[in-house]
């Protein structure tokens, strides 16, 4: 009797499981896709199919950058409630402000239907990178060329120019890639401006640490530079893998002093400069290249000298561990006088004294209240939020560095974009101004109602001296 009850369940259990197995999903994403507008433009777009009406959908999306913790950023694109929808939204870069090409964008929708049940499709990506370029790639572990313009043996020189990079910057300041670093090679320095948004016209050269990614305009025939630009850029993808922070900031002339660095040293003609300031006695103070640097061509090209020399001070009189603790110090969030004092035992001004002597400089001027530069609070970089136009015109992202053009400087580096002291600053300066308004106002407000007051009590004096008359 026991057989045949077995054998009647397990012909249930047949004719049921092809049924189960050919079930269909309670959520489809049919057509669900990216589409570049490169570089204004992404837009994410899909038909969704529920087994029941569906009431919300939410697209959340973003990309692979380091931040200093998760960022989802959502929309919520139109539609008309039903079984079957097609949805698409527009992530506007012209709005947010761009991203580097070569980033990785990703998106998923989250919906949910009228029984309240959410459904979240699978994570999709994307490369955020024109197609209009033929790209080639050479990998070599750390490092990855891409690049269009230009045979292979022109890719391979500046893949060992990065590779030589790498070995000096891991020499000098212990520094070690965090992954692969992506190095876009376009082909002149026009094609690279049209690739970002929002790029100064001297730009030759630009490095995104929190992206893993570089991006430079080498035309075949300006070979030299490109490599020094290279690997210039690369030290501050390398700077910012180790001392990324949501406490701390490295200082201009700790970043750009490494890089500079790391190139091998000084061109024949900012050499010329450095040794005309210590001659003359015009070195700017090291305090003062701690933030940004001048936009003054000729206090620029200086600021990139002494920081150079500043850097090669610290690394071959005391050697690459203690610049390695430095910018770990740096990173967990020590002020930059706390850190010198804590890995080499003197603060900025102390540093500035003893790279005088090392020199041969005159003795820096004693000043009796020095005023520290404000150092600007690092930002963590947040997922933009495309949709509708602004109301306001849309700031230019900040990155923290990039490499001049030959045609525009005399040597390969210039001064930075606007920085967040800045901005700071100006907003400051609009906030007084408001207040300053505000005040205004009160004080006429203020004055109109004691007038008012006034006359009220001499109209109606007169009119109680009328009445005893």
């Amino acid at each position: 009797m026991k057989r045949p009850i077995l054998l009647l369940l397990l012909l249930l259990v047949i004719v049921t499981a092809p049924s189960a197995a050919g079930a269909s999903p309670a959520l489809q994403a049919s057509q669900n896709q990216a589409i570049l507008n490169f570089p204004n433009s992404v837009t994410f777009r899909a038909q969704l199919t529920a087994e029941t009406t569906i009431q919300s959908v939410v697209l959340e999306y973003g990309d692979t950058q380091l931040t200093c913790g998760e960022v989802v950023a959502k929309a919520f694109p139109p539609f008309k409630p039903g079984k079957t929808v097609n949805v698409q939204w527009t992530w506007d870069m012209r709005q947010s402000g761009s991203i580097p090409p070569g980033a990785t964008l990703w998106w998923r929708w989250r919906v949910t239907d009228s029984n309240g049940k959410e459904t979240v499709t699978d994570t999709k990506t994307i490369t955020w990178l024109d197609s209009t370029h033929r790209w080639q790639t050479l990998t070599d572990r750390n490092l990855r060329i891409h690049w269009y313009k230009g045979n292979e043996a022109f890719a391979r020189e500046i893949l060992a120019a990065a590779r030589d990079g790498l070995a000096l910057n891991r020499q000098s300041a212990g520094l070690e890639p965090n992954g692969v670093i992506e190095i876009y090679i376009y082909g002149d320095y026009e094609a690279l401006r049209s690739a970002v948004l929002y790029t100064p016209s001297w730009t030759g050269g630009m490095a995104f640490p929190e992206f893993n990614i570089v991006i430079i305009g080498i035309a075949p025939n300006n070979l030299e530079w490109g490599k020094d630009a290279t690997v210039h850029e690369l030290t501050h993808v390398l700077v910012g893998n180790l001392t990324f922070s949501c406490l701390g900031d490295v200082p201009t002339w700790l970043n750009e002093g490494l890089a500079v660095y790391s190139e091998g040293g000084l061109d024949a003609v900012s050499q010329q400069q450095l040794e005309r300031a210590i001659r003359e006695d015009t070195l700017l103070t090291v305090r003062s290249i701690s933030g940004a640097f001048s936009e003054v061509a000729d206090k620029a090209n200086l600021s990139y000298s002494q920081s150079y020399s500043i850097v090669k001070f610290l690394v071959e009189t005391y050697g690459q561990p203690k610049m390695n603790q430095l910018l770990l110090a740096l990173r967990d969030g020590t002020p930059i006088d706390e850190a010198l004092r804590k890995v080499y035992g003197f603060d900025i001004e102390g540093l500035e004294d003893a790279w005088r002597a090392s020199i041969g400089a005159r003795p820096r001027a004693a000043v009796l209240n020095p005023t520290a530069t404000p150092q600007p609070t690092h930002v963590p970089t947040i997922v933009p939020v495309g949709g509708a136009p602004l109301a306001i015109t849309p700031t230019p992202f900040v990155v923290p560095t990039s490499s001049t053009s030959p045609e525009n400087a005399p040597r390969s580096a210039t001064p930075l974009p606007a920085t967040q002291e800045r901005g700071k600053s100006e907003q400051e300066t609009n906030l007084s101004l408001l207040w300053a308004g505000i005040g205004l106002l009160c004080c006429c407000i203020f004055g109109l109602v004691l007038v008012t007051t006034g006359v009220i009590f001499f109209v109606r004096r007169g009119q109680k001296g009328q009445e005893h008359a």
